[in-house]
């Protein structure tokens, strides 16, 4: 994406407006995510700035027009500043009324709702559970309300081609599609590029899905229940070329660029996990640059196999989400007890147990920093926008290598699948990357003797002549590292081990404050829930309240400067997708303060609105 685009040109009379939240809503087969897709990626040609937030049914073939099958994908795209999708809609496409029932509360009174007629049959309402038929029974006066026979019209379009009745309905989500395209005076050339381009073996699918595009497009043209189109002016984002990235992809390549940055292979062993799958997906992509990847058969072997890759000499990652973090815990501690770098990354959802695989929380926060048995102290970071997981991706990486020791990096559904633009870098301009290798036999060496500072162990790969040792799950000798049972030796392992994470704190940023620098609130936030914070107290400080905002990306351990913030300000609420465990962790750590908290475990992000509601009472 490049932000000096040239908007397209519209014969309608458009109306200029600063930013617009759609939401497509179907079934899981209706493609509204790719629906969703195209509107951002064309939205993005065209320079505004976007976030998206798709919502997948966990179920893989949930039944047609079930109300739990419902698959949908939100879009917020602007002139200003967008960090969030957005909390109330200003489109809702909804292509059957399963997916009406389910979306219509979000739906601004007065704005607009275009329905698929042809899906409100019997059956359909009957599976959605209306009692009759909303079209008809007046409880949608409140909406603008485009009755659209999508359906038919589609079948009308494609009549001469010869396909049959399956291939013709899988193209109908793309008439809902360029209508909205008109609406808001889009380009359809991305889209039809991208037909080319996807379907090159296949004319007939590409004529097919470029005709019902325009079809939808020149529809919504001449109906005159739209007598307006709108028009989202580009953003003023810094210069520079831009791609959109969801945070999965974004975590996959801030790994390649520390891969890079270290001189190391990049190795991974993971076992496919929804919604950290794609990371898989993604680096299997980039052998090209030396990485190998390892679909395990299970997360033990996922994450055993990365300790090994470590062992011998590679950037070692493994992928997974709460469950599977589980399933890693007496690995992970291995991992930490004989000092090896490795990073995991937890892609958290719903819990507890399988719990809701398609919906994000935050709530495994304790299991990253306490889900081990013994003392297992580890580094434990968060990323909190979809482009932040390269920075969060890397940032991991360096610390696992430079401090020699195991990194627990959290990201959750929300991020993970929402996608924002992302200013590409380049690996030249980031920071150097030294592990503690060493290569060449050094007199009186043994694996456990430790900077003085940073307290990490120096790294010598199998193979290397005179720096043989062993490691293992068993206590280690101080300096030796062989079996030591000796109770003082044990204690002081801990202890050492503690310290050196403890002192990760001297490498990392300080904590600051965004918004007032002091105040009457102090909003404390980490992870995903950045965007949604960050706007509604931006809101309220354009509106005169002397809030702030601080965001942790670093949790364990946290920066220095964390108490001296905190001291600034009347009051501190910590917001956050669960029951209050980082507000748990900051009572521990940082007792002097009183911690007000406002939690929510819902599967769903923060409402903004909600947020400067609550915001504006405990001000008040």
């Amino acid at each position: 994406m490049n932000t000096e685009n040239k908007p397209s040109q519209s014969t309608a009379n458009t109306k200029n407006i600063e930013g617009v939240v759609i939401r497509f809503v179907g079934d899981s087969g209706d493609g509204m995510q790719l629906t969703g897709t195209q509107f951002t990626d064309t939205s993005a040609m065209f320079g505004n700035d976007i976030a998206t937030f798709p919502n997948y049914p966990a179920e893989i073939r949930a039944p047609q027009g079930s109300l739990y099958g419902v698959s949908g994908y939100q879009v917020h795209i602007g002139s200003v500043e967008i960090s969030t999708p957005g909390d109330d809609l200003d489109l809702l496409v909804a292509m059957n009324p399963a997916g009406l029932k389910t979306n219509l509360a979000s739906l601004k009174p007065g704005h607009t709702l275009i329905v698929d007629t042809d899906s409100f049959t019997k059956k359909n309402l009957e599976k959605a559970t209306y009692d009759t038929n909303p079209l008809e029974d007046g409880s949608l006066d409140n909406f603008r309300v485009i009755e659209v026979s999508m359906t038919s019209l589609t079948k009308e379009s494609l009549k001469d081609l010869g396909l049959d009745n399956k291939s013709v309905m899988r193209s109908k989500n793309m008439f809902a599609l360029g209508m909205v395209y008109w609406m808001y005076d889009r380009s359809l050339e991305h889209t039809t590029d991208f037909f080319k381009k996807k379907f090159k073996t296949k004319p007939l699918v590409v004529e097919a899905n470029t005709k019902v595009l325009k079809a939808g497009y020149y529809y919504a043209e001449t109906l005159e229940l739209i007598p307006n189109s709108y028009t989202v002016a580009p953003s003023k984002m810094p210069k520079g070329t831009y791609r959109i990235v969801n945070g999965n992809t974004a975590t996959a390549w801030g790994f390649l660029a520390a891969s890079e940055k270290s001189g190391l292979e990049l190795f991974l062993g993971s076992y496919p996990i929804t919604p950290a799958t794609d990371i898989l997906h993604e680096l299997v992509k980039h052998k090209h640059f030396g990485v190998k990847a390892f679909q395990a058969e299970d997360e033990i072997a996922g994450i055993t196999s990365s300790i090994g890759a470590a062992f011998a000499g590679d950037l070692a990652i493994t992928t997974t989400s709460g469950p599977g973090l589980a399933l890693k815990g007496e690995a992970l501690g291995l991992a930490m007890m004989i000092e090896l770098p490795l990073v995991v990354v937890n892609v958290q959802r719903g819990g507890p147990s399988t719990g809701l695989p398609t919906k994000t929380e935050q709530s495994d926060l304790l299991q990253a920093l306490y889900g081990r048995n013994g003392e297992s102290p580890i580094i434990v970071l968060a990323a909190s926008t979809p482009a932040n997981c390269f920075d969060m991706a890397f940032e991991a990486s360096r610390l696992a290598l430079e401090h020699m020791t195991p990194v627990v990096l959290l990201t959750d559904g929300y991020i993970a699948n929402g996608s924002e633009p992302w200013k590409i870098k380049s690996t030249k301009d980031m920071p150097s990357i030294k592990a503690p290798i060493i290569t060449e036999a050094v007199e009186n060496w043994h694996p456990y003797i430790r900077d003085k500072e940073s307290l990490a162990r120096t790294w010598a790969l199998p193979g290397t002549k005179n720096l043989e040792h062993r490691v293992g799950g068993l206590e280690k000798d101080k300096v030796s590292g062989n079996i030591s049972y000796d109770p003082e030796n044990h204690e002081f392992m801990n202890n050492i081990r503690a310290e050196k994470v403890s002192r990760v704190a001297n490498y990392i940023p300080e904590l600051k404050a965004d918004f007032a620098q002091e105040g009457d609130l102090l909003v404390v936030g980490w992870g995903g829930t950045f965007g949604s914070l960050h706007s509604a107290v931006k809101g309220m400080s354009e509106a005169g309240y002397k809030i702030g905002h601080v965001h942790f990306n670093y949790i364990n351990p946290m920066p220095k400067n964390t108490a001296e913030v905190f001291a600034k300000y009347k009051r501190i609420v910590v917001c956050e997708l669960n029951k209050g465990q980082f507000a748990f962790i900051l009572k521990a750590n940082y007792g002097q303060f009183e911690y007000i908290q406002y939690n929510k475990i819902q599967g769903l992000p923060f409402s903004v609105n909600d947020l400067a509601h609550k915001f504006k009472n405990l001000i008040s």
